[in-house]
């Protein structure tokens, strides 16, 4: 059965899995914190919505990035965690990060600017 990958190239496919506002910052959080749960992500997220960080969540599950463990009790509890094929993304997001921080202060002294 062919899918969307089939006919693009790696970096194609790379960005399309991982670009985008909130996924690099998701997989940050997740990186950093090892096991997190939903409402923990919405919180050091403020400014996704409930339905944009849950489809995020789904979209990097589905290509096996995260995994997800639902625990069957009342309320539910959903945590998230890196999965061993997604830690392979370690050294492509802390230069990523890196490069960001570098560029706020690249930009700050070519324009002057100051928070």
């Amino acid at each position: 059965m062919a899918n969307k990958y089939d006919n693009k190239r790696g970096i194609e496919t790379a960005l399309d899995i991982l670009v985008g506002k909130w996924k690099p910052v998701i997989l940050h959080h997740i990186f950093s914190k090892g096991v997190i749960r939903f409402s923990e992500l919405q919180r050091l997220i403020p400014d996704i919505t409930k339905k944009m960080l849950t489809a995020q969540l789904r979209e990097l599950e589905y290509h096996d990035i995260i995994h997800r463990e639902v625990y069957p009790q009342v309320p539910p509890k959903v945590e998230y965690s890196i999965t061993d094929y997604g830690k392979e993304l370690a050294p492509i997001l802390k230069p990523m990060k890196d490069w960001g921080k570098k560029h706020i202060e690249h930009l700050k002294e070519l324009y002057g600017e100051t928070e």
